[in-house]
């Protein structure tokens, strides 16, 4: 047997939520084959099988939360060789979940003192043979923990649904339903005591809460979004970010990309305006080495690859795709490239290497009419380039006063690992190329 580990699906990847399982147990699996869908801190991704063989055990259930590392199933070579079970009557007892067998240890032996049955996997031979009564004989399969916590929530463990091995009821069925409140009602002694064990400050913060009338509703929040909340905490945290504006005359730029387009429009592709962008920060990154470094515990890393990674919006927040050796890859290569991973981004495809080894990023809300805007920096990366919309402003060229097309740009920078005159040199280069840009081709 094999035991399937919850992977590391992108560098920053902690925990990972299943969010669908494709193979069902006893399910054969080639390798190849997708067996899971795993949701994690920037897409939902496919996770295929490595080997061959029929998927036995489905260690964690859709829409649990696991560490990277954690089992989260099983493939055997035999769709009947069940993981603690000897599959023939035997008296093999059954395995106890990874996550309760130490929790529940202390809870089995003083259960066993008081002559408690402890249960047994499918044929043990240490069930009670003779049982009580009849209530007891139909008890639901439980661990140990759970019925403690079934106890002290005042849950009725008869009326919960299990999710574990043969639905056996587990740590997490009872947490569940005593979130939603939903599987059993509290008894109303234990309710009373409870309520007269809590401080009046307690009590008087549990009662019905003040209607503010704003019609409130809670939304489930993805794990996707969780994860971006708490890494861009900690970017403004941790990261000493500083800023450095300028606006470029697009005039040039807008010229280029028609005659860029003219001449690709029998291939089929586009170049926009955000390629162009990307183009030139790749050509300027080559030019400043010092920025396209990362500042990681206390070390200064110089990466000799420009990878650009592109800002893209979906339904559960915000992805970076990245686009590997960009200063190598030609217009239409970027936008063709751009668009396939876009694609992806939104389709929840994305593979983990598709968003790993940025060295820096683009984010453009100029589509949505943003004039200009601070970005927050992606860590491990050293800075992030914000573009606002092409709009027209008056100014002054040669003594007169003209309607010009003009981009706000806006360059965040990691103050740790790049000074402000590097910053500034670069954000002028870059600004040059973009109003020269013959140069992002040269």
């Amino acid at each position: 047997m094999s035991e399937i580990q919850m992977p590391r699906l992108s560098d920053t990847m902690e925990e990972g939520v299943i969010s669908t399982w494709v193979k069902n147990v006893g399910d054969k699996v080639a390798s190849g084959d997708v067996l899971v869908e795993i949701e994690t801190d920037k897409a939902v991704m496919e996770y295929e099988a490595y080997e061959d063989g029929y998927l036995v055990k489905q260690s964690v259930s859709e829409g649990e939360t696991v560490p990277i590392g954690a089992v989260i199933g099983v493939i055997a070579d035999s769709p009947d060789a069940v993981p603690g079970d000897s599959g023939d009557g035997g008296s093999e007892p059954e395995a106890e979940p990874a996550e309760e067998e130490q929790g529940e240890k202390a809870e089995e032996i003083q259960e066993a003192a008081e002559g408690t049955e402890a249960e047994k996997g499918e044929g043990g031979s240490a069930e009670s043979t003779a049982p009580a009564s009849g209530d007891e004989a139909s008890r639901p399969r439980t661990s140990p923990l759970a019925r403690r916590l079934a106890k002290e929530y005042g849950l009725d463990i008869n009326k919960i649904q299990g999710s574990g091995p043969k639905g056996r009821i587990v740590r997490a069925d009872i947490e569940a339903a005593r979130e939603k409140g939903s599987s059993a009602e509290e008894a109303p002694h234990a309710v009373e005591a409870k309520e007269e064990a809590k401080p009046s400050a307690e009590r008087a913060a549990s009662a019905p809460a003040f209607d503010d009338g704003r019609a409130s509703e809670e939304l489930k929040v993805s794990n996707v979004r969780k994860v971006i909340a708490r890494r861009l905490t900690e970017s403004k945290q941790t990261v000493p970010h500083f800023y450095l504006r300028r606006t470029i005359d697009a005039e040039a730029l807008k010229a280029f990309r028609a005659q860029v387009n003219e001449q690709l429009s029998s291939t089929g592709v586009k170049v926009s305006f955000n390629d162009l962008i990307v183009k030139a920060s790749a050509t300027a990154l080559k030019l400043h080495p010092a920025v396209n470094t990362s500042w990681v515990d206390d070390k200064l890393l110089q990466h000799h690859r420009v990878n650009v990674g592109v800002a893209v919006a979906v339904d559960a927040g915000l992805v970076v795709p990245v686009l590997h050796d960009t200063d190598k890859a030609t217009l239409s290569e970027i936008s063709t490239r751009t668009r396939e991973l876009a694609g992806k981004a939104r389709d929840g495809k994305l593979k983990p290497q598709e968003m790993s080894g940025g060295t820096f990023s683009v984010s453009n809300l100029g589509m949505f009419g943003v004039d200009s805007f601070s970005a927050v920096i992606n860590p491990p990366e050293a800075a992030i380039l914000a573009v606002g919309a092409m709009r027209q402003e008056p100014v002054v060229v040669d003594g007169e006063v003209v309607v010009r097309n003009r981009i706000s740009l806006e360059l965040s920078v990691d103050h740790r690992a790049v000074d402000g005159a590097v910053g500034a040199a670069f954000l002028k280069d870059l600004a040059e190329i973009l109003e020269e840009p013959m140069r992002i081709i040269l």
